[in-house]
């Protein structure tokens, strides 16, 4: 929609007013702030705790659309009464990095399509998402250039980019735009601070370099060709099948779904929370067969799933380069390595 510029003095205000404005409303800022040596996406109460020089968080900002655990419904077995429970309130989710504005996007097209979740789509209508154009890699597992998603022209309202002394901000919503007239004290763009957003955009490229040894349009088939590859076996042996790399995955997405139930068994909750396909109980059935039994079998579908039958059905890759499973697998297995280790084999 438009080009503003806000100094980086206004942005304290900025975010103050809007932590105290959503807490008057039962709503919340939530933004990266440090935890221990790491950082989390979580409450903001203070503008002090936001922390835009983040690298990247332990989870992704996932987490505030589809919680690790939420209400469903809850029911009363003696009155034979069953009531949805939605858990939503207004959110501003705060510098939100380009891998992850991509991981959400896709998201919205999951939980959209077929049988719409009204959940997760309720807490997505009253979430502001203020993206952080990166600068620099997270670190040495980051591989967003890799994967397209190094920079992003949507799936915000309000985008920040680093010009030095001020933020150009790219407004994108109607949303972004009532949020930054109510709080914020912003300027118009001018020539010169377009000519510094687009040098500072170029300058990163050669920050990131490619960590994938071929063109990223040739994943899915050549996954498609490697459902036999021996690699498979490989990534077994060393899988430990614990499910980190799932769980801090911004595109995964799969959860089960539990019934709580009082002691006296007449009240109870239905309560969703997040899965993983690399634990041996995921594609356990009825009768005890698993069809996935084997943990070769389970890294095999965890890498189509990632570079095949999510773009399949949703023409996105399910993968944005944001190496948050390489850094937390134990095994050191690395999904980079094995996107390589297929196309080698392929040539």
């Amino acid at each position: 929609m438009s080009l503003m510029i806000l100094d980086k003095g206004a942005l304290t205000p900025l975010v103050d007013a809007l932590i105290a404005d959503y807490a008057s409303r039962g709503g919340v800022v939530v933004g990266p702030k440090a935890k221990g040596s790491n950082f989390i996406f979580g409450p903001i109460a203070d503008p002090d705790e936001l922390r835009l020089d983040y690298s990247t968080t332990i989870l992704p900002p996932k987490k505030v659309l589809q919680p690790q655990q939420e209400r469903l419904a809850t029911f009363n077995m003696q009155e034979s009464q069953v009531e949805s429970v939605i858990e939503a309130k207004p959110t501003v989710l705060f510098g939100v990095h380009t891998c992850d504005l991509h991981a959400i996007r896709l998201l919205d097209q999951v939980f959209s399509q077929d049988h719409p979740d009204a959940h997760y789509l309720e807490r997505r209508r009253q979430t502001i998402i203020v993206g952080l154009e990166c600068l620099e890699p997270c670190d040495e597992h980051s591989f967003c250039e890799s994967m397209g998603t190094l920079s992003t022209d949507g799936g915000y309202d309000l985008h920040l980019t680093d010009l030095g002394e001020a933020y150009a901000v790219d407004v994108a919503t109607e949303a972004g735009e009532r949020l930054l007239s109510q709080y914020g004290t912003v300027s118009e763009a001018t020539k010169d601070d377009v000519h510094s957003l687009n040098d500072v955009r170029s300058s990163k490229q050669p920050h990131f370099t490619s960590r994938l040894d071929f063109d990223r349009v040739e994943l899915p088939s050549l996954l498609g060709a490697a459902y036999d590859h021996p690699l498979w076996e490989e990534l077994g042996e060393q899988c430990l099948s614990c499910g980190s790399c799932t769980n801090v995955c911004p595109t995964c997405y799969c959860f089960n779904v539990i019934d709580e139930v009082d002691m006296a068994l007449t009240k109870g909750e239905r309560v969703r929370h997040w899965d993983s396909c690399q634990l041996d109980e995921f594609a356990r059935v009825a009768g005890g067969e698993n069809f996935r039994e084997k943990r070769s079998a389970r890294q095999r579908h965890r890498f189509m799933r990632k570079g095949k039958y999510i773009y399949e059905k949703f023409g996105e890759l399910g993968c944005v380069g944001c190496g948050r499973c390489i850094r937390t697998c134990v095994a050191n297995i690395s999904i980079v390595d094995g996107f390589n280790a297929i196309h080698e084999s392929a040539e």
